[in-house]
């Protein structure tokens, strides 16, 4: 199978030979895999060099210009270090654009905290408008991917992951869907954590939703599920733990509700390590988090 990132080169190409409108700019990374592409589209395909600002200010001058700009590095290259160029240069110039994040939380983790980015969501949702996919499969990948370059003017964030569920779920757009149903409580299981999710709960007695994109949060999905299972909410997300609490504590406003927001921890683990070890270390692998929602959700 091959990797998120790997489709993402793939789709994006096809797309660049389809649509006129669409532009990329990159600032060197995956810079390799976009070669032929660039060839065939000197005019649509950008590499500013390793310039993050500029890479986000370029994003942002192609959209004024009528373009669809797909912009992509690492996630703490993407969102973290030129934030201020995201809030001015698609939001307070009202443009929109693709976001494309490679490596994720961890995924990187030999390289050190620098490579790391495990609150890019959270920062988004400073900023209003922006969608989020978090796919947990290269196909939903590039099913979201395609959303998102066919999504008019609209602000997209797409965070691509080296973790991967064994199997893809049929994703269209927005919305959560139900995977498992019970009667105890929700997990709500976000992008690529599904899979640790659905072992960590089975045999429990607990409905499980598949959340492969988080902004616009489902209120609908999420207050349906609480009525006939419950309103204890554990929400399992692959980046920072808590982003999306305020989000299921406004969709179940109206009723007494109970919320646990697993995800990555704040304080920075040091041994950096593999990919794998971090899951475990944040308790996100399957038996620790079967511990933390049976204690959280009795069934």
């Amino acid at each position: 199978m091959d990797t998120m990132r790997e489709r993402f080169v793939s789709v994006t190409s096809h797309v660049l030979d389809e649509d006129p409108r669409l532009a990329l700019v990159l600032a060197e990374i995956t810079m390799d895999g976009f070669r032929p592409a660039r060839a065939r589209h000197p005019d649509r395909v950008l590499n500013v060099g390793i310039r993050e600002q500029l890479l986000i200010g370029v994003g942002g001058g192609l959209a004024l210009t009528g373009l669809r700009p797909v912009v992509h590095t690492f996630a703490s290259f993407l969102v973290e270090r030129p934030f201020e160029q995201i809030k001015l240069d698609f939001g307070h110039q009202g443009t929109g654009g693709v976001l494309v994040s490679a490596s994720a939380s961890y995924d990187s983790s030999a390289s050190g905290f620098t490579h790391m980015a495990p609150g890019d969501v959270a920062l988004l949702d400073t900023l209003d408008g922006w969608t989020v996919h978090v796919p947990g499969h290269p196909d939903e990948a590039e099913a979201l991917l395609r959303h998102a370059y066919a999504a008019g003017d609209e602000k997209v964030y797409v965070r691509l992951s080296a973790q991967s569920n064994a199997t893809a779920r049929p994703v269209t757009g927005p919305g959560f869907q139900t995977v498992r149903e019970g009667r105890a409580g929700v997990v709500v299981a976000v992008g690529p954590l599904l899979d640790n999710v659905l072992a960590a709960t089975e045999g429990a007695d607990v409905t499980v939703l598949y959340a492969p994109t988080v902004r616009p949060f489902d209120d609908a999905a999420l207050r349906a599920a609480a009525e006939r299972a419950g309103t204890d909410v554990v929400l399992v997300e692959p980046y920072l733990a808590g982003t999306s609490t305020a989000a299921a504590n406004e969709a179940l406003a109206e009723v007494p509700h109970r919320v646990l927001g697993l995800g990555v921890a704040r304080a920075e683990l040091r041994r950096y390590g593999t990919m794998d070890e971090h899951t475990a270390a944040h308790g996100l692998d399957p038996a620790s988090l079967r511990a933390r929602i049976s204690a959280f959700i009795r069934t």
